[in-house]
């Protein structure tokens, strides 16, 4: 059974607009103790949720790829060293979200409910990719203060992103059947 593989251009320019948007997350930074405060983790539920979990997927993997091969993409800078930072977990969490997300929410009921489920899920994989990918990187490295590491680097950004992706599934639900209708497009 051979599927359709077949890639519009506008499909393309779906996934180049989030990347770029996650770009631009990634430089709008606001200055916090050990890892400065970004909007990359609402994009990538975003992603999955506007452009559901295959395109999703492709605009977050993308972004990784361009960061690891040198780009200045991520807070940081970029290129292949990066993999050994303890916050890079969350740049690979960003595939994930955007595939829990966009799986979640599939073609099916198009419920409030059902995109609060899918956004949250999706920011909760994202941390669950990043957190254990933090500890194994840290202790790499020799953190020493690895408790203080988690909840400084890590934990106290958990609030901020939950309401902010529950504030992306209210953006998602009234977006997303705008640009059906307009666009004639189905996921």
């Amino acid at each position: 059974m051979k599927k359709n593989l077949k890639f519009r251009a506008a499909d393309i320019a779906e996934c180049a607009i989030f990347i770029v948007l996650m770009v631009a997350a990634t430089y709008i930074q606001i200055p916090f103790p050990l890892v400065p405060l970004t909007f990359q983790t609402v994009i990538s539920v975003l992603a999955g949720l506007l452009l559901g979990w295959k395109k999703g997927v492709i605009s977050m993997s993308v972004y990784c790829f361009m960061g690891l091969v040198g780009l200045p993409v991520f807070t940081a800078g970029g290129g292949f060293s990066y993999v050994l930072k303890p916050s890079f977990g969350y740049i690979v969490g960003f595939i994930a979200s955007a595939f829990v997300g966009g799986l979640i929410l599939g073609n099916g009921e198009q419920s409030l409910r059902r995109y609060i489920a899918a956004s949250l899920c999706a920011f909760i994989s994202d941390y669950a990719v990043g957190i254990p990918y933090c500890i194994v990187a840290a202790k790499l490295l020799g953190v020493e203060n690895l408790t203080e590491l988690l909840i400084i680097g890590n934990l106290v950004y958990m609030p901020k992103d939950a309401v902010l992706s529950v504030l992306a599934a209210f953006l998602a639900k009234s977006v997303v059947p705008a640009i059906r209708r307009k666009a004639g497009i189905k996921r």
